[in-house]
């Protein structure tokens, strides 16, 4: 791993760095939960309240588990919407695991954060957990009224496959006439599962996140019969229309097999007459901005923390 020249304020934090074993999902799943338990508990701001719910499921699918965070400051206008996507590969995560993120975009942000426990593969293979991620932005929207949001004001994002989900979402709304959106947070997205870029080809032992998994997670993921929505929305990058999409965030790491693959999707927006937000972070790696006391990893929260601000603040 010495030929990657990552941020000296991230190399002591490499050796901290789990091995999660995708050949073995229930192992991987529970060293997830090991170490979980073994971190500072989350906690959830004061000034934002949370409550579970289940949402029906689309096309008679089963219940999908939400959690709900909605600022507790009083507002006389609504607030805006955001639904927040978890990452793992599509193969791990949960509500819990994702907390911190939805409830510091609640609070910083001022908006009303749904966030969704959608279905995960093997078991439960595309387009199983995009359905549920839909479903869950169909909910948002239609109970818009009664969550105090204002449903001209509705995002999405996710972070790693979490983010390959948002930008999915934001295909099927597009497509399918669904809820507008007025943006999308593609935060170091898992896009595309050819494998073909150069960074996916190079980055085979790059920390936390390298070839090896990402061949697994789509495995796992594509298991089923991605035929019946169609491979595009399993894998966004094989989307060949990209017009009529919202405004896009996008932030890659430098040392991530999923660098080029992000990179090529803004580009893509761009030039689709997509409005683009790029951020390419130097020396950093996959999920390298869970390190707060590096500088850059400061800057990439902030930056993230930023936009979502400004793109949910009432137009005028």
């Amino acid at each position: 791993m010495s030929e990657y020249a990552i941020d000296p304020e991230l190399v002591p934090w490499l050796a901290m760095v789990p091995e999660m074993d995708f050949a073995d999902v229930v192992a991987g799943r529970d060293r997830l939960s090991q170490l979980i338990a073994l971190m500072p508990a989350r906690e959830v701001p004061d000034d934002v309240e949370t409550r579970n719910a289940t949402i029906p499921g689309r096309d008679g699918a089963p219940g999908v588990p939400i959690r709900i965070y909605t600022p507790t400051a009083t507002t006389s206008s609504p607030r805006a919407g955001y639904l927040h996507i978890h990452g793992g590969g599509f193969v791990i995560g949960d509500l819990d695991m994702s907390e911190q993120a939805p409830a510091e975009i609640a609070r910083d942000a001022g908006a009303v954060v749904v966030s969704v426990g959608y279905r995960l593969a093997p078991e439960d293979p595309f387009p199983a957990g995009l359905e549920d991620c839909y479903a869950a932005l169909e909910w948002l929207a239609s109970e818009a009224g009664q969550l105090g949001v204002d449903p001209a004001r509705i995002a999405v994002g996710g972070e790693s496959a979490g983010g390959g989900l948002a930008a999915a979402v934001a295909l099927l709304a597009r497509d399918r006439g669904g809820p507008a959106l007025t943006h999308q947070f593609l935060d170091i997205p898992e896009l595309d599962d050819r494998l073909e870029t150069a960074s996916m080809k190079r980055f085979v032992d790059t920390p936390l996140w390298d070839r090896g998994k990402a061949e697994l997670s789509w495995k796992y993921y594509l298991s089923g019969t991605p035929e019946v929505l169609g491979l595009q929305y399993a894998a966004p990058a094989r989307m060949e229309d990209l017009s009529g999409l919202p405004p896009a965030f996008v932030a890659t790491c430098e040392f991530d097999p999923l660098r080029d693959e992000g990179l090529i999707y803004a580009q893509r927006l761009l030039a689709a007459g997509v409005r683009v937000e790029l951020h390419s972070y130097p020396g950093t790696f996959h999920g390298s901005i869970a390190v707060p006391e590096a500088a850059v990893t400061r800057r990439m929260a902030a930056d993230k923390k930023d936009a979502i601000r400004r793109a949910l603040a009432p137009k005028d």
